[in-house]
């Protein structure tokens, strides 16, 4: 494995090395600023970013590179050009390539053509990248990932979608809780559920929120309109949502000491009361930090192979983390 495409793509090892080396990340964020040092990183966002490009960027610079960011405007990228050859051209150039667009299957088509690590940044099916903040934030607050209890209430999205593989993946237990119709992939499920088989996890999808809430130590959600919600759909989905709002009165089916998540950009008033967002038990804004130590670690762990299954890393860097 040289990408991350999808949590799922990642083993238990695996995913505990990249864990391992956000913890580092974080505790010493300037310490490994040779990896990249005289090679760039090239950075493609066909989205709007604040938390995705910005922790990027950021991560790049700390490990000694240049973050070259590119849209669709200033990138060929199956427009003149098919998504297989600027791959081949990039893996000349670049030490990695990170990608937020809509289609998974260009990502994929972008991953197997390329020879260097590509990571996806968000798509319409996943969002890795999230889901790797989310669990090193419910680690730094509760100590530990197996045997907790994790609650999604809203739209079966992406950010659903990576978080259902990576708490099945971790030991977590996961309920999903949405409207009728607006369920997470059924592909999606199954692989999590397969994960779950070998991790121990339960996996759970409801159409009841209190009872996905129902003794959960994390109760997450996301936005109710994600980007590219046509407009005539938007009422629609705000009368579906609307008995979906985490309040104060949601919370409080939850385990003692629960905390809030949400991936940001978030809709006081709407998915979230803002009493909720902004009260004692909310972690978004850690979730939003670790944005930037996670990125750090998934490309270090990328680069040196040792996500790869958790093979063993280099000395220097075996080393550093230790």
């Amino acid at each position: 494995m040289k990408d991350l495409l999808r949590i799922a793509d990642l083993s238990p090892e695996g995913l505990d090395r990249a864990l391992a080396l956000s913890r580092v990340a974080k505790e010493l964020p300037h310490h490994w600023h040779h990896v990249l040092r005289g090679d760039a990183v090239v950075l493609y966002f066909s989205k709007p970013s604040t938390r995705t490009r910005v922790s990027f960027e950021t991560a790049v610079a700390r490990l000694g590179g240049t973050p070259v960011t590119v849209g669709p405007d200033e990138l060929q990228l199956g427009r003149g050009e098919t998504i297989e050859d600027t791959a081949r051209v990039i893996s000349r150039f670049a030490s990695a390539f990170v990608i937020r667009t809509y289609a998974d299957d260009d990502v994929r088509r972008f991953a197997a053509a390329a020879s260097i690590p590509v990571v996806n940044a968000l798509t319409d099916g996943h969002h890795p990248c999230q889901a790797l903040a989310d669990l090193l934030t419910l680690e730094e607050h509760f100590g530990r990932l197996a045997g907790l209890k994790v609650a999604y209430v809203g739209d079966g999205n992406n950010v659903a979608h990576s978080l259902l593989e990576a708490c099945a993946l971790a030991g977590i237990d996961i309920a999903v809780a949405t409207p009728p119709g607006y369920e997470p992939a059924e592909d999606v499920v199954r692989t999590a559920e397969r994960l779950a088989e070998r991790s121990g996890a339960l996996v759970t999808i409801t159409h009841d929120h209190l009872v996905a809430v129902s003794g959960a130590n994390a109760v997450y959600t996301d936005v109710w309109m994600s980007m590219g919600i046509a407009e005539d759909e938007r009422a629609e989905r705000r009368v579906a949502f609307a008995p979906y709002e985490i309040t104060d009165a949601v919370m409080a089916e939850a385990a003692p000491g629960a905390v809030f998540m949400h991936c940001l950009p978030a809709h006081r008033g709407e998915e979230v009361s803002a009493t909720v967002i902004d009260g004692p038990r909310s972690v978004v804004f850690d979730q939003a930090e670790n944005r930037l130590h996670t990125a750090q670690g998934l490309l270090v762990g990328l680069l040196d192979g040792s996500i790869a299954g958790g093979v063993a890393s280099p000395t220097w860097l075996q080393a550093e983390v230790a």
